[in-house]
């Protein structure tokens, strides 16, 4: 959840830092802090405070720091008040010791209270704090990743930690478990980050650590280990899009952006599984073999939130064209279950980030069950994805925004892409029959651009709506899924309540919620239950419940129903959800901006869940 940034070089430190955290706010932004190791009095100068990143500079400006090694945190509070003293870094007894940490540790008061006893003064009210105490505990006249080292083997829990000491100011140790962390590789200079767009300012190539990895950077050099001291050798990985994916550019808000977005990330990744020639699909970092996926008699899919919503679409699509039995639960809930998995069993893990702790737990279940995983991510090089057996990456650039746009639309893309792809290999849908739905969904860019021509149009609606204390979302077979996640996204940005349903559930208690102070999003483009959609919205009608419907262009008889319509082109039923996905975001965008709320960072939330 949090933001770590790590840096040794020669450059000002402190600049570094903020540029850094500045592109890691959507992991957490209660309060911020940076240490330093000051270049003349050999001590570590430290600036934290509650509040956004905003306030970490201003109070920057006033009260500088000088020094060329440090490390910086933005915070996504768990344990203790997002005030000063719980603000990372914290330091040791003596001042000589600075830690930033990313995680959970779980027995940190057992840890807390032996060393309390020790001696040892806590200043805080965090699980973080121990941390540090240990490594002063461990740190006599050995390294000081021996120290660190020796003080993680005793935590349980998760972590990604970046460590300065200023008995040896020319190294920077980081170490991860649970958490990601990158080491990102200069000229002169090298750097530490939860994610990639943190160190992209400053250089393209990157490693990722894996679990229980530890790496001690200078100036010129990384070495990377486990706890227990054997060294690891790790390639680089270069990093192909660049800073200016991960900027506004010139929209108000990213979330705007990713939204406006969507038709070219679409276009690219469906062009680019798409052999031209013959008409095939084709995964490059798919690496299960085919023979394997023949031999799948079913599916279970693993996630969380709006990637829950997309892996729900994609349960609807795969029991329709590659009758597997699929079924879909929010990893959570899949990771403490008793699970009937089998080697015969295909586990699809879907994460924008690859980080989320809940549904990484769920694969390393499905694992040990001997299943077969397949990851649906965005990130290249995330846990993730180098715990699967075979990836598809949605390359869809880094998403900022805390609430997911572009990231959906692309799993959805390539839900359909893999559906397709096992069809065509399991021998249950004939090449004419797959050929024509690649056709039609080759079209969907150009209908999202139509779509997007109507941005004026769907922020008066919203503003229009924006004063209702509370929204209900209709939807039925595919677009079951859009109802939630229409939902989700008003929720997560303009905090008012709203709930998704199956419309075939509203007569089985939510219609009771149905009057004139409310609204009801009616999701109804032409499909085979066009017809129960429309009874629902008479329903609705004759309780006086405010219509918002999204249809068919051409739809007539909902016009007769309700004046408040965003119209969609026409597509087969099936792709549906990649057109219906971006009124809804519009409108939830739109009805937040109009009540003042802060859309790219919603109170509460932060981009990447990384702990329980």
């Amino acid at each position: 959840m949090c933001g770590i940034v790590g840096y040794i070089g020669a450059q000002d430190g402190q600049s570094v830092l903020l540029s850094g955290l500045k592109r890691l706010e959507y992991r957490g932004y209660d309060s911020s802090g940076i240490a330093l190791i000051l270049s003349r009095k050999k001590t570590i100068g430290v600036r934290k405070i509650p509040g956004k990143i905003s306030a970490l500079e201003k109070l920057i400006q006033a009260k500088p720091l000088s020094g060329n090694v440090g490390i910086a945190h933005t915070r996504w509070a768990t344990h203790g008040a997002p005030n000063q003293a719980n603000a990372h870094p914290h330091l040791d007894c003596r001042g000589q010791i600075s830690v930033v940490h990313n995680g959970i540790i779980e027995n940190y008061e057992i840890l807390k209270n032996q060393l309390s006893k020790e001696g040892h003064l806590f200043r805080s009210q965090t699980d973080t704090e121990v941390i540090v105490h240990l490594i002063e505990k461990f740190y006599k006249n050995v390294p000081l990743e021996e120290a660190v080292a020796a003080a993680l083997k005793l935590l349980v829990g998760s972590f990604a930690i970046g460590v300065i000491s200023v008995l040896e100011p020319n190294k920077l140790v980081g170490a991860r478990r649970g958490s990601p962390l990158i080491i990102g590789v200069g000229r002169g200079e090298n750097f530490l980050a939860s994610d990639v767009p943190a160190v992209l300012g400053f250089t393209k190539e990157v490693v990722f650590l894996d679990e229980n990895e530890l790496v001690v950077l200078d100036q010129e050099h990384f070495k990377i280990s486990t706890l227990d001291g054997k060294t690891v050798f790790k390639a680089i990985t270069h990093i192909s899009w660049d800073i200016d994916q991960a900027q506004k550019g010139g929209f108000t808000h990213f979330m705007l952006k990713e939204i406006n977005e969507q038709p070219r990330i679409l276009e690219s990744l469906i062009n680019s599984r798409i052999q031209k020639k013959s008409g095939k699909i084709f995964f490059q970092e798919q690496n299960i073999q085919e023979t394997v996926l023949k031999e799948i008699k079913n599916i279970f899919i693993v996630a969380c939130g709006t990637a829950y919503h997309a892996g729900l679409v994609g349960k609807y699509v795969l029991e329709s064209f590659c009758q597997l039995p699929t079924q879909i639960d929010v990893s959570s809930e899949f990771r403490y279950r008793d699970l009937l998995l089998s080697p015969e069993t295909l586990v699809i893990a879907i994460s924008q980030s690859g980080e989320t702790a809940d549904t990484l737990a769920g694969v390393r279940e499905a694992k040990r069950h001997g299943c077969q995983v397949l990851a649906i991510c965005n990130v290249l090089g995330s846990t993730l994805t180098r715990e699967s057996d075979g990836v598809i990456y949605t390359h869809a650039g880094p998403e900022i925004g805390v609430a997911s746009t572009k990231a959906y639309t692309a799993q959805l893309a390539a839900l359909y892409l893999f559906t397709f792809y096992l069809a065509q290999i399991k021998g249950v849908l004939f090449s004419a029959r797959i050929n024509k739905l690649l056709s039609e969904l080759c079209k969907i860019p150009q209908y999202q651009i139509q779509i997007l021509k109507q941005q004026q149009k769907i922020a008066t609606l919203a503003r229009k709506h924006s004063h209702l204390g509370s929204f209900l979302y209709l939807g039925r077979n595919v677009n079951y899924p859009s109802a939630l996640e229409g939902a989700l996204k008003l929720k997560e940005i303009s905090y008012i309540p709203a709930e998704g349903y199956a419309a075939g559930e509203m007569k089985h208690g939510p219609i009771a919620l149905i009057d004139e102070y409310r609204a009801v999003v009616c999701i109804v483009p032409a499909s085979k239950v066009y017809d129960k959609m429309v009874s629902n919205i008479q329903e609705i009608r004759s309780r006086k419940g405010k219509i918002i419907a999204v249809a068919t262009a051409g739809d007539a008889e909902i016009r007769e129903l309700t004046r408040e319509v965003i119209y969609v082109p026409s597509t087969e039923e099936v792709f549906s959800p990649l057109l219906v996905a971006l009124p809804l975001q519009l409108m939830a965008y739109h009805i937040a901006v109009k009540r003042g709320c802060d859309v790219d960072q919603p109170r509460n939330l932060a981009k990447s869940v990384t702990v329980e």
